[in-house]
């Protein structure tokens, strides 16, 4: 899967701890702190205006260079991110890996995302987080399975999903930078991995629901499944029963990818997994695990 998609330079803006700007590059040492923080900033009551297609093209542009320099984008300069977008480059903490972050301003109007972007090798997979804060943790879990996975680009919403009736829930809209994103990442034949959490009282039996989306499933699919009820977690497969509204059948990042034959993983995480760092590790475990490498 050596594709060449990638996010290129990270705006990351003043998040509490953040340090000081300096010509439209920051220091990010964690970025763990710095997603967690730019999650944590994120209210329901911002203002947000979608961004016009060139403004996402600009984005997709950048991230494509970064997947192309790879690592020899965390040794030069930052340059300037797309309008609105801080950049950043360093070397993750955890995990040795050179990467490249690029964010928005938590409750600008331009609240486009932050896209984290590992540069130690070619671009293989994504990680998408599209509810930041409003399902709590996800953003977490998002960056413990970007750790476990050399190539990922982690995807994170720049608004609170209820931002301006719901116009910055991108999970449900195609006016955003995030599905934009997306759409490349699916017409190039990225698999995705999209993190949700849903109420325990919404499926009182299980922990984890997986699904793919408006798409069909496959043997990565299946792969996923076994391996989290192997580690004990109970698991609401969409193929083999019914999940309730948590199927993500409309979801609009997998109906694109469905529509383009590409992996989507919608995966739905209850309340009591994401509040336990050691049950939703396992989680991670499974899906880093997982080979992606080829469908049936």
């Amino acid at each position: 899967m050596g594709l060449v998609i990638a996010a290129a330079v990270v705006v990351i803006v003043r998040l509490p701890g953040s340090p000081p700007d300096h010509g439209g590059a920051f220091s990010v040492t964690d970025p763990l702190a710095t997603v967690e923080d730019f999650a944590a900033a994120l209210r329901p009551d911002a203002a947000y205006r979608p961004p016009e297609p060139d403004e996402s093209r600009a984005l997709v542009d950048a991230v494509t260079r970064l997947g192309r320099q790879g690592s020899a984008a965390s040794t030069a300069a930052a340059e300037p991110g797309p309008p609105g977008f801080r950049t950043a480059t360093g070397v993750d903490p955890s995990t040795g890996r050179p990467f490249a972050i690029l964010a928005s301003v938590p409750n600008d109007e331009r609240g486009w995302g932050l896209y984290l972007v590992d540069l130690s090798t070619a671009p293989s997979i994504s990680v998408q987080v599209p509810h930041p804060r409003a399902d709590l943790h996800t953003e977490s879990v998002g960056v413990a399975l970007f750790r476990r996975l050399p190539g990922a680009v982690l995807m994170v919403a720049g608004t609170h999903r209820r931002v301006a009736n719901g116009a910055g829930d991108v999970a449900h809209r195609k006016d955003s930078m995030f599905h934009a994103l997306a759409e490349e990442q699916s017409r190039r034949g990225m698999p995705q991995i999209q993190l949700h959490g849903f109420d325990d009282t919404s499926l009182p039996d299980a922990d984890v629901i997986v699904s793919a989306g408006a798409g069909r499933h496959g043997k990565e699919h299946t792969e996923i499944v076994d391996r989290l009820e192997a580690s004990g977690l109970q698991v609401c497969a969409a193929w083999r029963a019914r999940c309730g509204q948590l199927e993500g059948r409309r979801n609009r990042q997998g109906i694109t990818a469905a529509k383009e034959d590409a992996t989507f993983v919608h995966v739905e995480i209850s309340r009591t997994v994401r509040d336990g760092a050691d049950r939703w590790g396992r989680l991670v475990a499974a899906l880093a695990e997982t080979d992606f490498r080829s469908r049936e």
